[in-house]
């Protein structure tokens, strides 16, 4: 069975906006267990409660990227996560996957210090007394909740880490891996020369995509975590060019069998 956030998440992605009681209604079950579901997604920041109403952010809201693809980018998470041991420092941007790896990481590591551009992802795993949480400064996108620009390429260059994890917007054969925000993939560029592995979390749907800038090239990525939907050809592209690809499965039934 779907889980019960999944199929909230997949309504709310659709309608942007919508009475607890109808929701409630189409899913089968009472208001006070709709309720008490709104308030686990709102704690984790991925949606809104209003005057009976549950609502769900713009395009660019890293709350609504999460809610898209939600258990894929779920499993996706899981699965990069025991890449990371305890004690280790990452970077982590500000992706959709990325901020479910960070709630994975907070849930399963120890003595981690994670350092990220996203203040969307410092305050979800803000009580996680075990970890450090080490914010880069820089020029605020409120909507995105990053931070991005000169600034914060300056503050990255004073760490050196094993592991980055990015996401992505979108791939082409030509430029790797794409983004929309001319901004975001400068600073993640600046990020990615200070780790041992660039790592990329991303659902498969972003191989039929492309952004409008480069992110990373290809041969600069160590290992991608993404779900088995992957077009072939772009899993090929990937392997050539010694990319480490971890597929998860891409809908429940598979991980039923």
């Amino acid at each position: 069975m779907i889980n019960r956030h999944a199929k909230i998440l997949e309504i709310l992605t659709k309608n942007q906006r919508i009475e607890v009681s109808v929701l409630a209604s189409n899913l089968g079950v009472s208001t006070v267990t709709i309720r008490k579901e709104l308030a686990v997604l709102e704690e984790q920041g991925i949606i809104r409660r209003e005057h009976g109403y549950a609502v769900i952010g713009s395009v660019d809201d890293v709350g609504r990227r999460m809610a898209y693809h939600y258990e894929v980018k779920r499993r996706i998470a899981q699965a990069a996560v025991e890449i990371i041991q305890d004690g280790e420092v990452v970077m982590l941007e500000s992706g959709s996957c990325c901020a479910f790896l960070a709630e994975a990481v907070a849930k399963q590591k120890r003595d981690i210090t994670v350092i990220t551009n996203s203040t969307f992802i410092a305050n979800h795993i803000r009580h996680a007394a075990h970890l450090k949480i080490i914010i880069l400064g820089g020029n605020y996108q409120p909507e995105s909740q990053v931070v991005v620009g000169p600034v914060t390429r300056k503050c990255a260059e004073w760490f050196f880490t094993d592991k980055l994890f990015i996401g992505t917007d979108g791939f082409t054969e030509q430029f790797g891996f794409t983004s929309k925000d001319h901004l975001r993939a400068e600073t993640i560029q600046a990020m990615a020369k200070q780790v041992r592995q660039l790592i990329v979390l991303t659902e498969s749907d972003k191989f039929l995509q492309h952004g409008v800038v480069e992110l990373v090239r290809t041969e600069d990525v160590s290992i991608l975590f993404t779900d088995d939907n992957i077009p072939f050809e772009k899993e090929v592209i990937l392997l050539e060019n010694k990319v480490q690809v971890h597929k998860v499965p891409a809908n429940m039934k598979e991980i039923a069998r």
